[in-house]
């Protein structure tokens, strides 16, 4: 029998976002990796990519990130695979391409090149808690952007979009 692959779950967002952004990609982060999914995010020490990874940590997740420098010594205490791009922005289609699913936590405009990216990419795209949703609404193709206010809301969705997965022995 084949060995199905674990999921990976792109989580994007800002740098610098507000504590009730932290606390939803920390939420996020957990839940994602309760599930025995893979978190990955751009794993800099900072907003959403640490609380994200900070909080799959929380529950022995598995974190990736892919950095925009060179040294994986700039990955955040909670990523366990570090790989380094020397790619700076670039390095957000990797983060794409390498995510089965896309999360977009309220970011600036890095987290718009990323929406951007898996639109273009025709990747699923789950944007949680939006300022304006229907500013992005209007870029993708029919079911592919879902729209979630709670951290609930946006697993129910990862939950429709995945494979189920098998019983673990």
């Amino acid at each position: 029998m084949a060995r199905q692959r674990i999921p990976v779950i792109g989580v994007m967002g800002g740098a610098q976002v507000d504590h009730k952004v932290e606390e939803q990609a920390f939420a996020l982060g957990a839940a994602i990796a309760e599930q025995g999914w893979i978190l990955l995010n751009g794993g800099r020490d900072s907003g959403v990519m640490r609380a994200s990874a900070q909080g799959a940590k929380s529950r022995n997740g598995l974190t990736i990130a892919i950095l925009p420098g060179k040294s994986p010594n700039d990955a955040n205490p909670f990523i366990d695979i570090a790989i380094a791009t020397g790619m700076a922005d670039a390095r957000n289609l990797i983060n794409v391409l390498s995510s089965d699913v896309v999360v977009a936590c309220r970011g600036a405009s890095g987290t718009l090149c990323e929406i951007a990216l898996a639109l273009k990419n025709r990747r699923p795209l789950i944007l949680l808690d939006p300022l304006d949703p229907q500013a992005i609404l209007p870029y993708g193709a029919a079911g592919q952007i879902y729209i979630t206010k709670t951290v609930d809301e946006c697993m129910a969705t990862l939950h429709l979009l995945l494979p189920a997965q098998p019983a673990k022995d």
